[in-house]
This record gives C-alpha cells, structure tokens and sequence, in this order.
C-alpha cells in the first residue's frame, strides 16, 4: 500500500524538478549580474530551500494524516502545490523572463499563499504551522534580496 507521504514526498520531488527547466545562457545571465554586498551565504541558499521544501511537504503530511480525504484536506494539498509551484517558478521563470522584478513579484507571492496556508491549517495542526515557518522567515529574505539585486542591475529589472 502507498502511504500518504510517499505520495506528498513524490508530489513534492517530481514539481520540484520543474526548477531545472533553465538554459546555460539562462544562468550566464544569472551569474553576471551583481550582487549585494552583504549576501555571503548564497552558496548556502539551495541547501536552506532543500530543508524548507522538506518541512513544507512534512507539513502537508501532518494535515493530511489529522482529516484524510475530506474536502477541506484536499483544498489544502491544493494550496500547499501551488506553494510549491510558484516556488519553484521562481527560477525558471525569472531566468527566461531575464527580470529581476518578475523573481520579486514570484518571491512575494509565495510568502503570501505560505502565509495564508499558515493561517488555514492553523485549526488543524499547530506542527504543520510550525513547518511552514521556515519558510514565512526565509521567503522574505529570499524576496528582499531579489529586490537588492534588481536595484544593482537595473538593465535587468
């Protein structure tokens, strides 16, 4: 029998692989551009978005397990994708778009629909909640920089 976090786990895994959809010239696009100076961690950033990934379908695990099945559970996996996916548009997106302010606006997004989710499961599972707040701390960090570096490279905003 398949469990519910093999599936949210694979769910998770196989849109997660969407951020691969960038060309070479789409990262020689990202590397020239400049950065701010007190980003010092940036080769830490896909590790941090790895442990706030896992949290994010740990999370959905939780709220699945509390009411299997129901209509308001499945309204909320449905959430917890679109969090993902607009996560993971960041990239690709931004990339092809070569606009940094398209990577804000994706950024912003997310913290938004994560803290709405936030909100939603809050009834059901104050562990999902506190999955989820990785995230709600990271994202605006991630979207205050994009903004930094739209301001350093206007060309490219």
């Amino acid at each position: 029998m398949i469990k519910s976090w093999m599936v949210i786990g694979g769910l998770a895994i196989l849109v997660a692989l969407g951020a691969n959809i960038i060309t070479p010239d789409d990262r020689k696009w990202f590397k020239r551009l400049q950065r701010p100076s007190w980003l010092t961690i940036e080769a830490a950033i896909p590790i941090i978005w790895t442990v706030i990934f896992i949290c994010g379908a740990w999370s959905a695990y939780n709220v699945w397990e509390k009411n299997p099945g129901t209509t308001t559970t499945w309204a909320l996996m449905g959430l917890y994708l679109l969090l993902e996916i607009v996560t993971i548009a960041y990239t690709p997106v931004m990339f092809r778009l070569r606009s940094l302010r398209v990577g804000t606006i994706i950024g912003g997004t997310g913290f938004f629909v994560c803290l709405i989710l936030a909100i939603a499961v809050l009834r059901i599972s104050s562990t999902a909640v506190l999955l989820l707040i990785p995230y709600l701390l990271w994202s605006p960090i991630g979207t205050y920089t994009t903004w930094a570096m739209e301001r350093l490279n206007p060309q490219d905003a």
